[in-house]
């Protein structure tokens, strides 16, 4: 059971973790368009088509967003609530993948319309692990509404 190809925005400031995300999503048995930005400027940037993402054929619509918390410029949680209260955005899935695991973000992230909330494990191979059924659930199994 293969899903049509996506795009997914990936909002992480980290490269490692993003490295890690992209080699798992090019391992899938499914093609899709990474698109990585380190802050949660670009984040925004990029979904409302600004600065050098103004043409849409170099930012089109996610279908699936994983949005790091801690990031410079825009923090993460800013980022959620801005696209959950834009009707034109706010069907997009949000995957808040970050490091904190504190009760206060996990609520924060919920209050704004996260998708879901995973911390990533410091472990490299759970943290692969991960990854790889994230990509399952999400872009296989999960049906989305048309954004």
């Amino acid at each position: 059971m293969i899903g049509e190809p996506i795009v997914i925005l990936l909002a992480e400031d980290d490269p490692a973790h993003a490295e890690i995300v992209r080699r798992n999503m090019e391992n899938s048995r499914i093609s899709n368009r990474l698109e990585h930005v380190v802050d949660g400027q670009e984040a925004l940037d990029y979904l409302y088509r600004r600065g050098r993402f103004s043409d849409p054929g170099c930012a089109p619509r996610p279908g699936l967003i994983l949005l790091d918390l801690r990031m410079p410029r825009i923090n993460g949680l800013e980022v959620l609530k801005i696209i959950k209260e834009d009707p034109g955005l706010g069907r997009i899935p949000v995957v808040v993948l970050t490091t904190s695991a504190a009760e206060t973000d996990v609520a924060k992230a919920y209050d704004h319309h996260a998708n879901s909330y995973l911390v990533k494990p410091v472990d490299f191979h759970q943290f692969v692990e991960m990854m790889s059924t994230i990509g399952y659930y999400w872009l296989v199994w999960n049906k989305n509404p048309n954004a």
